[in-house]
Parts: structure tokens; C-alpha cells; sequence
């Protein structure tokens, strides 16, 4: 009888949501790796016999050059941010974060008709100096160009998550190191990275799983990877059981690299030996070292950011007069009102998991706080195929309603409509509105929550009288990264929107894919005016939070 009761208490509205949401997310995945156990047919032997190499070996040169470039960019801006002051420290601090506006596909084609025969760079060494360039120095349509795209567009994820690190680190431990006649260099190779390992490797981690997801760079840049192959075997082949088998090879890397990103990360913990922690004081360079540092954040935020957004300009105003017309401002109406539901529903569902976990410190509340990230790991074509291939059984296994509704009903119905594209959002991108509000949640604690419930409000009315209020600031930005997210998103929006639905992001891709570069850019320049304002209020927020 007690345990009765104990069921019934835990089973309530939160428990019951909660489920369902995390079953949703499940379903899609289980299905890829179901299908891949499947009886091949010939395109996967072809595809195994002539191409699954390529794929595996582009894959992993892009992910190892790129990881290792954005650890070395990373780790030395977040430190000379972090520990030293210098002209411009403080505009640089939150401007290295922002070649995170702009996608990387974006960033591709801007290069490539930047560097090309008729760009800016030659046109101007030709006609002002007669000097004719050997095109292979110019050529960034390479894995070479690729890696150097990903590098200068995806470091700020291990600068952003390196600073935040090294700027709540206790100043005892570099100037203990100092007193023992260590210099800048040292203390950065022996002290500062050792302490940042675990930082270093989860801003790493995300932007391996970046590339992993990327399908605009390399398909402009003509590399087979897993992403392009996806694509081609579900659209060129209409083989949605290839594609499923390549998105389980896929998911399994990724889960490799997890792994392996835990162990890295390894058991070793640096804590505080007392409890008065001092922040790392910035010493101020001199003069020519002090330029120096400056020259080295104005080229990296000159080539992250500023030169492919001033080139996007100049081309918007060459083309806006033929651009700028009915139809554009539908592709406007599509992206940001999609983005803005996807985004709310995210948050919603973000907080109903998010506080019951905290409210339920079990093992099933930790196996769902577990699930919610996993969308997140899994690339956005992988994604796309497992909803592709779950909303056809749903519509099959539903026709029968459908015909009961409506005699002349078709049969894919879910599956042709715009709700299969926010499900995919949801689970692609649950992670970041998750992590968000878990964060909030922790730093407001359990005592008001308990304070609530002991003068008789329910779990619901605490939850909406009590803890929202005190975790907007949380809610907020996670609804910002998600919106941000969705606006940028490429492959899923590829794969599932619905006929004739065209967002900023497709429509930028489809220029520049058709060499209308000229044309791509406004769409473009307005996913990096969103995103920048909507960066720097997150930056804003985090500040005031810190402080």
C-alpha cells in the first residue's frame, strides 16, 4: 500500500510530461540504429565498397586539423583576455565571440568570392599593381580552406568556455608560479593549461560536433564527407535506407568522441586550497608587447568577423534592388516566426524537464537530464533522416484516422508538414535551453521551493509563482541561443522543411550553391545582424550575472 501511494504521489502532471517529451526524443534515434541491422540492398554495398573511406578519413582530417587549430587560437586569446591588459582588451573580450554569428557556410561562400579571379583581393592586385597570382595560393575550395573556414568561425566555443574558466581561477596559482621563477610562457604551458584541460576539451567538443553537423561548407567546397552522403543517398537515390545505415555509422563516431572526450577530460580536479579565492589580476604589458597583443586579436577578429561582414555589405549593396521584394520578406516571416515557436516550445519544454529533475533527485530524473543533451550531440542530417523515417510509420499507422477525417485524405500527412521540422528543432536543439535553465535552477537552490511547499502551495503554483520569477534571466538567454540557433540551422531545415517553405538560411545556401554569391548575401547579413545583437544581450546578461 505504501508503495501505491509513494507511485501515485510521484506520478503527477511534471512526472507525466516529463515521459512523454523524453520518449519523443528517443523514438527517432532508435529507429537509425534499428534500421542499420537491416538487410543491405546495392547502393549500401556500392556506397561501402567505393565511398564509406572517403567519407570516414574527410571526416576525421576536418574534425582532428580543425580541434587542434581552434585549441591553439582558443586557449592563447581567452589567456592574454584573461591575464593581461592591453590597448582595445576590453572590446575584444566580448568581440571574439562574434564570428559565432556568422555560419560557416555563410563564411565559405563570402571567402570564396573574396579570394576567387574577379574578388576584391585580385582584382585589386591586378589593376593597381599588374600582378597576376598563381590561383593555387587563392584556391580555398580545399579540406585546406575547409579546415581554415571551421577554425575562424567555431574557435570562440573554446575561447568563450577557456575565459569564463581562467577568470574564476584563484591569482595564487600564478603568482606562486611567478615566485618560483616561472615566465609567461611556462606558466601558460605548466599551469594554465593542466588547471583548463576539462574547459579546453568541452569547447572543443562542441566544435567537433560543428563539424560533424556541417553540411554547407563541405558541399560548397565539393568534400565527401558523412553529411554530404546523407544528403545525396535520401535525395539523389531516394534510398532512405542507406541514408539511415551512413547516419548510424555517423552517430556511433560521435558517441566514440564522447567517450573518449570523458576520458580526456580524465579524474584529475583542481579546487581551491582556501577559501578566499582571488581572481586572476591582469597585468599590464608594455608598450610594444602591448601592440603586439593587440595586432594578434584585431587580425583574428578581422578575419573571423569583420572582413566577411563589410565584404556581405558591399555586396547587399550592389543587389538589394533585386532582392529586396515580396517574397524575401516572406523568407523574413518564415525564419524568424519559426525560430521564435521552435524557441518557445524549446524553453517550455526546457523547464518542465529541468524542474522535474531538480524536484525529483533520482535515478530516473538523472537518466532524463542525460537524454536531453544527447540531441545536441547528433548531427542535424542524422537527426533529420530518424524523424523522416518515425513520422512515415506515425502517418502509416495513423492513415486510418486520416481516412476517417477526410475520405480523400493523403496518406503522409505529419510527414509533409512544418511540424516535422520543429520536432527535429526540439531535439537538436533541447540541450541549450536545457542546460540553461538547469544552471538557473541551481543557483536559486531548492530552499524557496521548500519554504513554498510548506505553507501549502502545490508544486505547480511554487513553480509559477515562485521559481519563474527567479530564473529569468536563465530562461531568457536559453530562449536567445536556441532562437539563434534555429536561425542559423542549415542541414535539418534542408532535409525537412516543407515544400515551397524557404528560410534566410536555405535561401543564402541555394545562391550561393547556384553561384549567385552577389544575391546570398543579404539574407546573410540579416542571420548576422540577428545574431550579433541577440550575442551581445547574452554577453550583457552574463555579465550582470557574474557581477
Amino acid at each position: 500500500m505504501l508503495k501505491i501511494n509513494k507511485v501515485k504521489q510521484n506520478l503527477n502532471i511534471w512526472s507525466i510530461c516529463s515521459f512523454i517529451f523524453i520518449v519523443l526524443i528517443i523514438l527517432p534515434n532508435l529507429n537509425i540504429l534499428l534500421n542499420f541491422f537491416s538487410s543491405p540492398n546495392e547502393n549500401w554495398n556500392h556506397i561501402k565498397e567505393y565511398l564509406l573511406k572517403d567519407y570516414i578519413v574527410n571526416s576525421l582530417k576536418l574534425i582532428a586539423f580543425t580541434g587542434l587549430f581552434t585549441i591553439l587560437m582558443g586557449t592563447s586569446l581567452s589567456w592574454l583576455i584573461s591575464a593581461y591588459d592591453f590597448p582595445f582588451r576590453a572590446f575584444f573580450k566580448w568581440a571574439l565571440i562574434l564570428p559565432l554569428a556568422i555560419p560557416p557556410y555563410i563564411a565559405a561562400y563570402t571567402y570564396n568570392g573574396l579570394l576567387n579571379y574577379t574578388g576584391v583581393i585580385q582584382s585589386f592586385l591586378r589593376n593597381s599593381f599588374n600582378i597576376q597570382v598563381n590561383q593555387k595560393y587563392f584556391d580555398i575550395m580545399s579540406e585546406n580552406g575547409a579546415i581554415f573556414i571551421f577554425t575562424m568561425f567555431l574557435f570562440p566555443y573554446v575561447y568563450t568556455i577557456t575565459r569564463s574558466f581562467l577568470e574564476k581561477q584563484s591569482a595564487s596559482l600564478i603568482e606562486n608560479a611567478r615566485v618560483l621563477g616561472r615566465n609567461s610562457l611556462e606558466i601558460f604551458l605548466y599551469v594554465v593549461l593542466p588547471v583548463s584541460r576539462a574547459a579546453i576539451i568541452g569547447g572543443v567538443s562542441l566544435v567537433i560536433l560543428e563539424v560533424l553537423n556541417d553540411y554547407g561548407v563541405v558541399k560548397y567546397f565539393g568534400i565527401p564527407t558523412f553529411s554530404t552522403a546523407i544528403f545525396k543517398t535520401w535525395f539523389a537515390m531516394g534510398d532512405i535506407e542507406s541514408a539511415a545505415r551512413l547516419s548510424a555509422i555517423l552517430m556511433f563516431m560521435v558517441f566514440t568522441l564522447l567517450v573518449l572526450e570523458k576520458f580526456l577530460r580524465g579524474r584529475k580536479k583542481f579546487s581551491y586550497t582556501t577559501a578566499e579565492v582571488r581572481p586572476i589580476s591582469r597585468q599590464k604589458l608594455n608598450k610594444s608587447t602591448g601592440i603586439l597583443a593587440f595586432i594578434y586579436c584585431l587580425v583574428i577578429f578581422s578575419l573571423g568577423f569583420l572582413i566577411p561582414t563589410l565584404q556581405l555589405v558591399h555586396w547587399s549593396f550592389l543587389t538589394y534592388r533585386k532582392i529586396l521584394s515580396v517574397k524575401f520578406w516572406g523568407l523574413m516571416f518564415n525564419s524568424l516566426s519559426i525560430a521564435l515557436f521552435s524557441a518557445g516550445l524549446i524553453v517550455i519544454i526546457a523547464l518542465i524537464l529541468a524542474n522535474y529533475s531538480r524536484i525529483n533527485e533520482n535515478l530516473i530524473s538523472k537518466l532524463y537530464s542525460k537524454i536531453t543533451v544527447v540531441g545536441y550531440s547528433i548531427p542535424g542530417a542524422v537527426i533529420a533522416i530518424g524523424v523522416i523515417v518515425f513520422f512515415v510509420k506515425l502517418d502509416n499507422s495513423m492513415y486510418w484516422l486520416y481516412k476517417l477525417l477526410n475520405t480523400n485524405s493523403d496518406k503522409l500527412v505529419l510527414s509533409t508538414s512544418i511540424i516535422m521540422l520543429i520536432f527535429a528543432y526540439t531535439i537538436r536543439f533541447l540541450a541549450i535551453g536545457y542546460n540553461s535553465i538547469e544552471s538557473g535552477f541551481e543557483k536559486v537552490g531548492k530552499k524557496f521551493f521548500e519554504a513554498s511547499r510548506t505553507l501549502g502551495m502545490t508544486t505547480t503554483e511554487t513553480f509559477l509563482k515562485v521559481d519563474l520569477p527567479m530564473i529569468k534571466p536563465a530562461i531568457f538567454s536559453g530562449f536567445l541561443l536556441v532562437f539563434v540557433d534555429i536561425l542559423k540551422e542549415l542541414p535539418l531545415t534542408l532535409i525537412l522543411r516543407p515544400f515551397n517553405f524557404d528560410t534566410l538560411a536555405t535561401k543564402a545556401f541555394e545562391y550561393a550553391n547556384d553561384e549567385m554569391i552577389h544575391e546570398a548575401a543579404i539574407s546573410s547579413l540579416i542571420i548576422i545582424i540577428i545574431s550579433v545583437i541577440l550575442i551581445y544581450f547574452f554577453y550583457r546578461i552574463g555579465d550582470k550575472e557574474v557581477n
